[in-house]
């Protein structure tokens, strides 16, 4: 069901998502422009897996991979990794662990902070979401703290299974309970802009087009 709905919401674009949401009287939903897509032609849409970690600069190197290798294996299939590390020094994504994540049948990652291996990252194609880059890693530093609660980006709260959807504009936050409503409302104003498009191609004046259509 979910990849379904993945799918259909894939179909949309922020902007309109946006607007619908801001008449649904939904607030606090845009996440920080600061995040940034490797590709930003390739849109990104699925229900949220999250990672909430901390940092510990005195943890053991072997105490780290452990933890990190075993939290890879928590991901669920036909999701979007979605990191609140709580750090902005260390790569929280690289080759290896995108790999896995998209062999696993993750959908792409959102990091609210920083990622390595960008050049390995796009040759795979796995589309992610990052504040910037770094060369160093987790060894040594970064645990993590609990997996499939709710976090915040920004002053986003993302609850486990909310949906994302992502474009070149950039990264919404759709309410699991509300998603279907969202994506009804979103393909109906999609319809009605087309409709105001081709007047605007065919000279009817804006303030025209929109009246008639009630979408600008």
């Amino acid at each position: 069901m979910s990849d379904a709905i993945s799918a259909r919401l894939e179909q949309c674009y922020t902007g309109v998502v946006h607007d619908v949401m801001r008449a649904m009287g939904h607030s606090n939903f845009t996440l920080p422009v600061e995040l940034h897509p490797l590709m930003p032609e390739r849109r990104l849409a699925g229900p949220a897996f999250t990672i909430d970690g901390r940092t510990d600069p005195k943890a053991d190197p072997h105490e780290t991979l452990l933890a990190w290798t075993g939290l890879l294996s928590k991901a669920k299939p036909g999701h979007i990794w979605v990191s609140q590390p709580n750090d902005m020094t260390i790569a929280n994504m690289g080759e290896l662990s995108a790999e896995t994540l998209k062999n696993k049948g993750l959908r792409g990652c959102v990091i609210d902070g920083l990622i390595r291996d960008v050049q390995f990252l796009l040759n795979m194609e796995f589309q992610t979401w990052s504040r910037g880059h770094t060369p160093r890693d987790i060894v040594g530093y970064w645990l993590p703290r609990a997996v499939e609660v709710d976090i915040r980006i920004g002053g986003v709260v993302i609850a486990p299974g909310d949906y994302l959807i992502g474009d070149r504009d950039g990264l919404i936050r759709v309410p699991k309970a509300r998603v279907e409503d969202v994506i009804d409302a979103a393909q109906t104003a999609i319809s009605a802009e087309n409709l105001v498009r081709s007047a605007i191609l065919a000279g009817v004046d804006p303030q025209e087009a929109y009246l008639r259509h009630g979408k600008f």
